[in-house]
């Protein structure tokens, strides 16, 4: 295993500072963890993004093909630090060696998934409209367009995340599918990690010969380091996976530019669930089972956490019944890091004090967080914007009333990564503004089932209306991610050999195109 070394990479150089930003902290055992961490020198920030400026246009202009091995090339670096990643892993976040291994196997096949989009090549949307010279009364001209990509990008790693969403993660494999070279700015949580994972990505940089500047990896703190890279002129886009404060930070701030560019923030999401009588008619206690599952999954802590449920005014006893005594007997859990812990428990206190809120079972004291499922009627629950705060990690509401108070209450809710809804096909049928309504919430509407665990395909939408997302038409999963790092251009009247290869008359990428 390789020493780690608490650097930052500016571009293919490690470059260190004298002012320490800390050091990994084992959430479990609160031991810190070697080496100490500094932060990056401004003058290191300015030459990380300058450098990533200067890359752009070599980076920007090499083949899809090209590009393609540079991503496989990180995920065979990433996968050969698989055992390095699982010792390191679990001691900075609490999470279990299976899923430090499970993720790595996340993350690699992202950047598969996006080499094989970028080297068959027809992401870009080509499109072309051949001139018309003799058409009256007035001739058209020849137009074709299609994707480039915006220009380098901060990405801003995740907490609960600590490879799929983080350095080599979904943001910085969609931003250099793209063609955009990309400034990470590490998280304080896994500093070991991002370590690990940032010198893979620059080592397979130099292996494939990329330029330099294509990837950079700054310490220093999200606060600090972030608002200098998100600032600076050369920065044309930011991907941001957190809390809904950071997120809404980053937007003011990128909104406040001489040149404002778009922030691609996942922030808040409490993901309802709606369960109607047909459903817990096919067995409430399994039903129970299945959802206590999802509720505390890895402590609670993914953005898809299913932390809201609606359920009929009438019925459910069996369903709250076997919920609590699950609640009950469940142990407290290791969160990522003591500022989670300390957010969690606030979020309950605050839930617990709301009017009309009772509390149905509560976990195992510890020193962890202890789960909690509160309940409360529709009435009260429309009452109370606080209910609808998202409460990061193992804590649930359940909200009794009508399908016609649901309907309402779901209207009322703001926007949502996921909504889901427990019914038989009959009440499907039945209940459509229940299902508008739910769609109009949310970027993934799921009949069955719960939200977590998302999967990584072309078809996925990890998105949704704010304040799931800044930009409720993006997605941070699957191959629609690479657009947000695009914008259209269209060539006017061109010579054909002065076009791009995608959109040249003899289409010798052989791509789909969209031809008039």
């Amino acid at each position: 295993m390789s020493e780690l070394r608490g650097e930052s990479f500016v571009g293919y150089t490690r470059v260190s500072g004298t002012e320490s930003c800390g050091e990994g902290v084992n959430p479990v055992t609160g031991e810190t963890l070697s080496p100490t961490y500094f932060r990056a020198p401004e003058e290191a920030v300015e030459r990380a993004v300058l450098l990533a400026e200067s890359a752009f246009p070599e980076y920007a202009g090499i083949s899809g093909s090209e590009r393609a091995g540079f991503l496989r090339a990180i995920a065979s670096r990433l996968e050969a630090a698989v055992e390095e990643i699982a010792v390191r892993g679990p001691s900075e976040t609490g999470l279990p060696e299976a899923r430090m291994r499970g993720e790595t196997g996340r993350t690699c096949g992202q950047l598969r998934m996006f080499a094989h989009l970028i080297e068959e090549g027809s992401w870009v949307d080509a499109r072309i409209d051949r001139a018309q010279p003799d058409r009256q009364p007035l001739p058209k001209a020849d137009l074709r367009s299609m994707l480039v990509p915006v220009g380098p990008v901060a990405v801003f790693c995740a907490s609960n995340f600590p490879l799929a969403f983080s350095v080599a993660g979904g943001d910085t494999a969609s931003a250099l599918a793209a063609g955009c070279p990309v400034v990470v700015i590490a998280h304080e949580a896994h500093p070991g990690l991002a370590e690990i994972a940032g010198r893979a990505v620059i080592e397979a940089a130099q292996e494939t010969g990329m330029p330099e500047g294509v990837f950079s990896l700054l310490y220093g703190g999200g606060r600090n380091i972030g608002k200098e890279v998100v600032t600076h002129p050369a920065i044309k886009a930011v991907g941001f996976t957190g809390s809904r404060a950071g997120g809404s930070a980053l937007m003011a701030m990128a909104a406040s530019r001489p040149e404002p560019i778009p922030v691609f923030a996942e922030m808040s999401s409490i993901n309802p669930l709606v369960i109607l009588p047909g459903a817990l008619a096919k067995g409430e206690e399994a039903l129970a089972e299945a959802y206590f599952g999802s509720l505390t999954m890895g402590v609670g802590q993914f953005c898809t956490n299913p932390g809201l449920v609606f359920l009929p005014a009438e019925g459910g006893d069996a369903f709250l019944g076997r919920l609590a005594e699950l609640v009950a007997a469940a142990p407290a859990g290791t969160m990522l890091h003591e500022g989670i812990l300390r957010s969690y428990q606030k979020g309950c206190s605050q839930i617990a004090e709301v009017a009309g809120v009772e509390t149905l079972a509560r976990g195992v004291e510890g020193a962890g967080a202890v789960p909690v499922v509160h309940v409360v009627s529709a009435a009260d629950f429309l009452d109370s914007s606080e209910l609808q705060a998202e409460v990061f990690g193992p804590a649930a509401v359940i909200v009794r009333g009508s399908t016609a108070e649901t309907t309402e209450a779901i209207r009322a809710l703001e926007g949502q990564l996921t909504c889901t809804l427990h019914a038989t096909p009959e009440e499907l049928s039945e209940e459509k503004e229940l299902v508008a309504a739910l769609r109009g919430r949310c970027g993934r509407l799921l009949f069955g089932g719960f939200p977590t665990g998302v999967e990584v395909c072309p078809s996925m939408v990890h998105g949704g209306p704010f304040p799931a997302t800044s930009d409720g038409r993006s997605s941070s999963v699957g191959t629609l991610a690479i657009g947000r790092f695009c914008r259209q251009v269209a060539w006017q009247s061109f010579p054909d050999a002065a076009l791009p290869a995608e959109l040249q008359e003899a289409n010798p990428l052989g791509i789909r195109r969209t031809e008039g």
